[in-house]
């Protein structure tokens, strides 16, 4: 399995244009990808730099055999309809069994201008792999509070569903609806654009489980001893005054020994943060 994570910036590069298409161009240079996770994509927002449009469509039609899940972190609907939307996509040609939109938790701070955050779950079938949920979030900036606390929510996402892996719910009765059993698995990738570095009090709550719960940060497994590659501010210092690797890649344990590989883009400048590529044997 491939996967390719990516904060978008709503598919703005750093030299204003926003086009999905250079976005979805972009990760295929990078690999033939069986999964996409994208965040801070754009629904109906014309007031934003670059007018983007309906991006989850746009990033649908540009992909013909993946299936396209949108989540929005915030919607904001409109007397004309035209509602507004952000948040984080998942495509994947994968089969998929199961989606799930977690709001995150956004507790008050005055201190700082924030936003929702949400995360998106999408259960996937891998030929080799079997079962595998795909978590893919973007974390608040301005506030460590809010941060924190989404982090903590991140890592308890996951115990919860190990939990459920561990101890099954009773199927439903075939004449109740709905008559489909869950698929419960404690395998996962968790992906995104977490606002924080590795040593971070964020990232140390989410690899914080122990046991068949815990999150492992794959650079590492593939890196040992080498210094994550910075993400974010490689070549725009507006938010951050030097490079530094907020976007990270974690597996669960059942994972960890079949990560193969994890590279960073540090070429492209189609968004202001760089891809990542996880390869899973």
């Amino acid at each position: 399995m491939q996967l390719i994570t990516w904060n978008t910036q709503w598919c703005r590069g750093l030299d204003g244009t926003v086009s999905p298409e250079r976005i979805v161009a972009a990760a295929r240079a990078m690999a033939d990808f069986d999964v996409l996770c994208l965040q801070e994509i754009a629904q109906g927002l014309e007031a934003l730099p670059g007018r983007p449009g309906d991006q989850p469509a746009e990033i649908a039609a540009l992909l013909p055999g993946f299936r396209v899940f949108f989540g929005a972190a915030w919607h904001d609907p409109r007397p004309d309809g035209d509602d507004q939307r952000f948040g984080n996509l998942v495509a994947t040609r994968l089969p998929v069994v199961h989606v799930q939109h977690h709001p995150l938790p956004w507790p008050a701070d005055p201190s700082a201008a924030t936003l929702p955050r949400m995360c998106t779950v999408v259960t996937l079938c891998d030929p080799q792999l079997g079962a595998v949920r795909v978590m893919t979030a973007h974390l608040e900036y301005g506030s460590a509070v809010q941060r924190l606390a989404q982090a903590h929510a991140l890592h308890d996402l996951h115990a919860e569903a190990c939990a459920r892996a561990a101890a099954p719910h009773r199927p439903p009765s075939p004449d109740r609806p709905p008559p489909r059993a869950r698929v419960h698995t404690a395998e996962a990738i968790l992906c995104g654009d977490f606002n924080a570095p590795p040593a971070s009090p964020e990232l140390e709550a989410i690899r914080s489980a122990a046991g068949p719960a815990r999150l492992h940060d794959a650079w590492p497994i593939v890196h040992p001893g080498r210094p994550p590659a910075p993400t974010f501010a490689l070549y725009d210092t507006t938010y951050a005054p030097a490079p530094v690797a907020f976007d990270h890649v974690l597996v669960s344990g059942g994972l960890a020994g079949r990560v193969a590989d994890l590279q960073v883009d540090a070429a492209t400048r189609a968004s202001d943060h760089q891809p990542l590529r996880l390869t899973l044997r």
